[in-house]
């Protein structure tokens, strides 16, 4: 019930178009029953004796109707024809109208679902994978499109169309009615014992179809892996475990969904077939006469077929509260950044940012990934991060943008909190380059003016010229309209690059934070990327994960990083006298590089 009254606070802002919705669909069981009050006259003329009396019908449609001849024919074709357009007006209406509502009200969902995701801090997505966000944002909300906009609207209408005819059958004998819903009880039980396990099997179902998303993008994402290790066998085999679990709970669904409304039928046919002998009693005794009988037992039948529809639209509604289950899961999980509501704004950088006994550790990793670091990086200056994979640099450039705050300590910026900043003012001021190229499937525009959207195209090809990725752009296709493919698929790895590099040159953020990984790229394209950084980290405070040499060298500060600590700071020269660990990196790593660049 909880799942049921938070998605129907999705209508709450469609209470006007609901209310004339729940009328038109009142309506269509009021029409409903008016057409089958139609059958009383009928009966009264096919087997009129003459002798003036009239059957008694629902809403006195007899004072409306001749007592006989072709006017009588006349008057009930005219009304059934007027009858039948009227209720599929009424249905249209209802249709269009709870369509409207669907629409309107899953839109509303998915943007706050979206908006919660994006207003995510990084340790959210480092839960969750990417491919079950998706899921829950497209395929769950599908489902519970199509509750509000098809199930929704038939419960109701079935229930009035069901009301309407039990109203009807209590007109006409209200002792068989009455005796006829005593299987009500039996039918509430059934379908809520049914309801149950579909509820648990549709829940079962939805985990094993993200286990499975996630296996296929897993394997089709690595597909150059998978063929060069000959493993689709077994990328097979895996896809096939998951996707026959899914088969099985599907099956057992399809079971019990084939099964509870023939059974429901068949009780209530049983209760008709003892129906009838009592209703010859009523007929003998002249407590109604034949036509009224059948009339009676026509609106009894009639009333067995939406109690047999909502049978099937309970089952559909517990499959669809299963899916919304999921997705007030995952809006019901909170990890913002949280931001103070006297936030200051951070004026441009003047004096450094520092770092102050800093620990850091993520929340799915018992080890502390930074231990106690401090560390000041003055503004105007390059600061390179150097040391072993897995040493903490990646970690501690994460918490100068705020993506993750300080398990203790704190990061400063003149003096201020990062803490006490707001987000955007923090955010405003610094580019970001990292290791892994990420680009839109979009166009080369598109991707190069993301962070300053209202970029003239002047300003796009400057920032492409400072990059060096002009000249290869105008022998694109589509030029600065060329669609780049999905991250960036279509583009070669230095190409990929200078775009990330021209997109942080556009939006000329004094604070840089650039992991300058070229290891992947041709000689050829390495030097334009070198080039392209080189323009880059000018005139700007740049805090730089360094993989070359070179970039060492430009540095003002070398911090070498072990194990979630800073072991040591100085240049590169001091640091080399030294004879610490920088020296043995620099043996292992840098000392070839040194002799290229003194015979170059």
């Amino acid at each position: 019930m909880r799942d049921l009254r938070r998605l129907l606070s999705y209508l709450g802002p469609h209470k006007g178009t609901f209310a004339l919705a729940t009328f038109a669909m009142l309506l269509v069981g009021i029409l409903e029953i008016a057409i089958g009050g139609l059958i009383v006259p009928i009966f009264d003329q096919a087997f009129a004796q003459g002798d003036g009396q009239r059957t008694p019908t629902i809403f006195g449609l007899q004072n409306i109707i001749p007592e006989s001849g072709l006017g009588a024919w006349r008057t009930i074709s005219v009304l059934l024809l007027l009858f039948t357009l009227a209720k599929g007006i009424a249905e249209y209406f209802s249709t269009f109208l709870m369509a409207r509502i669907g629409q309107s009200a899953v839109l509303k969902l998915r943007q706050d679902l979206y908006t919660h995701l994006l207003n995510q801090s990084a340790s959210f997505f480092e839960r969750h994978r990417t491919n079950y966000l998706v899921s829950r944002l497209v395929s769950s909300a599908a489902a519970i499109e199509a509750a509000v906009t098809s199930t929704l609207r038939d419960m109701l209408r079935e229930s009035f169309t069901l009301i309407a005819f039990l109203g009807a059958s209590f007109y006409y004998s209200w002792r068989l009615t009455l005796g006829s819903l005593l299987i009500a009880p039996i039918v509430a039980v059934l379908t809520a014992r049914f309801g149950t396990k579909l509820r648990n099997l549709s829940r079962e179902s939805f985990e094993g179809n993200k286990e499975l998303t996630d296996t296929a993008q897993e394997a089709l994402s690595s597909q150059t892996i998978v063929k060069a290790y000959r493993a689709e066998t077994r990328e097979l085999a895996r896809f096939t475990t998951v996707a026959r679990r899914i088969v099985g709970a599907n099956l057992r669904t399809a079971r019990i969904s084939g099964f509870a409304p023939p059974t429901i039928e068949l009780i209530g046919v049983v209760f008709v077939v003892v129906l009838l002998f009592f209703g010859q009693r009523e007929i003998v005794s002249g407590s109604m006469n034949a036509a009224q009988f059948l009339t009676f037992l026509f609106f009894l039948f009639r009333s067995y077929d939406p109690m047999r529809k909502l049978s099937r639209l309970q089952n559909a509604m517990e499959q669809a509260l299963a899916a919304a289950h999921h997705v007030w899961e995952v809006m019901d999980e909170h990890a913002e950044l949280p931001e103070k509501e006297n936030a200051v704004t951070l004026k441009p950088l003047a004096r450094a940012i520092e770092l102050k006994n800093v620990s850091f550790g993520y929340a799915n990793e018992e080890r502390s990934v930074l231990r106690e670091v401090s560390l000041k990086i003055p503004a105007g200056e390059m600061v390179a991060l150097v040391g072993e994979s897995g040493g903490g640099k990646s970690t501690l450039t994460k918490l100068l943008p705020r993506f993750h705050d300080p398990v203790s300590g704190g990061v400063y910026w003149d003096g201020t909190d990062l803490r006490d900043a707001t987000l955007s003012s923090l955010r405003g001021q610094m580019a970001l380059v990292t290791q892994e190229t990420v680009l839109f499937n979009d166009t080369v525009r598109h991707n190069i003016s993301y962070g300053k959207p209202d970029a003239t195209q002047a300003e796009i090809e400057e920032a492409a010229r400072i990059a060096f990725a002009h000249d290869f752009i105008m022998e694109l296709p589509e030029k600065y309209e060329t669609i780049v493919g999905e991250r960036g698929i279509f583009l070669s790895g230095g190409q990929r690059q200078r775009l990330a590099i021209a997109r942080s040159l556009l939006v000329d953020a004094p604070v840089l934070i650039l992991d300058e990984a070229t290891s992947a790229l041709d000689a050829e394209s390495e030097r334009f990327v070198q080039k392209a950084i080189a323009n880059l980290v000018r005139n700007r405070t740049t805090i730089v994960i360094a993989h070359r040499l070179s970039t060492i060298r430009r540095a003002n500060v070398i911090v070498v990083m072990e194990a979630g600590r800073i072991t040591e700071v100085g240049s590169h020269s001091e640091l080399l006298a030294r004879g610490g660990k920088y020296r043995t990196l620099y043996e292992l790593q840098f000392a070839d590089e040194e002799e290229e660049l003194t015979v170059s």
